[in-house]
């Protein structure tokens, strides 16, 4: 009968040893996967982290690239705009210019004669529009004079032109346009300059290049 106890004491004890143990080793087993599962989480965090940085970092690029194209956009408008208002100007000083008769027509010879320099032939057209045509018509002759080796013909139909001269070859193949409007075609880009210039406070003055 002792033997019987002692057999069921010691089936029961170790039936206890046992699960002892594996109570153990789940909780083991139970602490290795939350800590699983905590690294899993922090490192999908990190990621989730990285990936919203990535995003907010993009966004805010995105929006810094937007805001400089509309702010170039905005400057190159302005720059148009006042480019455009400098050459109204300009065409209103030339016809200030041109009330000064004898000055004008001085600056008309002066734009003739640059002119007829860049030709090889002997044989030149004049065109000018009606008012200069009568301005220079009035003294031909000194205007003919100041060309030795030059004969010039001022031809009869008048051109559209605030002012100035356009010189043509006999042939028609050579051209020089001395008028306001091809001086200020020819001198656009260094106009432009001249203008972006003048906004930095540092810029040298710059002269007059439309009557020099």
């Amino acid at each position: 009968m002792n033997q019987v106890l002692e057999l069921e004491q010691a089936i029961l004890a170790r039936a206890q040893q046992l699960a002892d143990q594996y109570a153990e080793q789940a909780q083991k087993t139970r602490e290795v996967i939350l800590r699983d599962a905590a690294e899993r989480l922090r490192q999908r965090e990190q990621r989730e982290e990285v990936i919203a940085r990535g995003l907010s970092e993009r966004h805010y690029r995105q929006r810094v690239q937007a805001a400089e194209l509309r702010l170039q956009s905005h400057l190159d408008r302005m720059r148009w705009n006042l480019v455009r208002r400098v050459e109204d100007r300009l065409a209103d000083r030339m016809r200030t210019f041109i009330k000064d008769e004898a000055a004008y027509v001085a600056h008309l010879r002066e734009l003739l004669q640059a002119a007829a320099e860049q030709f090889e032939s002997d044989s030149l057209v004049v065109q000018c529009n009606a008012a200069d045509r009568k301005r220079l018509q009035a003294d031909w002759a000194a205007v003919q004079a100041g060309l030795p080796g030059k004969t010039l013909h001022l031809d009869e139909d008048a051109i559209e032109s605030l002012g100035g001269v356009f010189l043509r070859s006999a042939d028609g193949r050579i051209r020089v346009n001395n008028t306001f409007e091809g001086r200020m075609a020819r001198l656009r880009l260094r106009l432009q300059q001249a203008i972006l210039e003048r906004l930095l406070p540092a810029s040298p003055e710059s002269g007059n290049l439309f009557t020099g």
